[in-house]
């Protein structure tokens, strides 16, 4: 596939409607919903980061280049992400 169609569509895309799903369950305090969201994103973002690496030479050398490192700051940034939204649901079940 293209490197834009993968990075914008299948990646920015789809990784916003996930937060926008998970800021909505935090708004309407559904802590099951945030358990399956972070699972859903947990599953996802190593999909998207290897769909995004492997079609970056589909695109230029500069083009591919930059999404492959911005592929791996986008993974470290998840990875702390949901370790923190993790840790934030524990708390919450404990106060439950």
């Amino acid at each position: 596939m293209p490197l834009a169609r993968v990075f914008w569509g299948y990646g920015v895309f789809l990784s916003f409607e996930l937060a926008a799903l998970y800021a909505l369950a935090v708004y309407l305090q559904q802590l099951l919903v945030q358990q399956t969201l972070i699972i859903v994103f947990g599953i996802y973002t190593p999909w998207i980061l290897i769909a995004i690496w492997r079609c970056a030479d589909n695109a230029t050398a500069f083009w591919g280049t930059m999404a492959k490192w911005l592929t791996m700051a986008w993974g470290l940034n998840t990875l702390f992400v949901l370790l923190f939204l993790q840790v934030d649901l524990l708390v919450q079940y404990g106060h439950g």
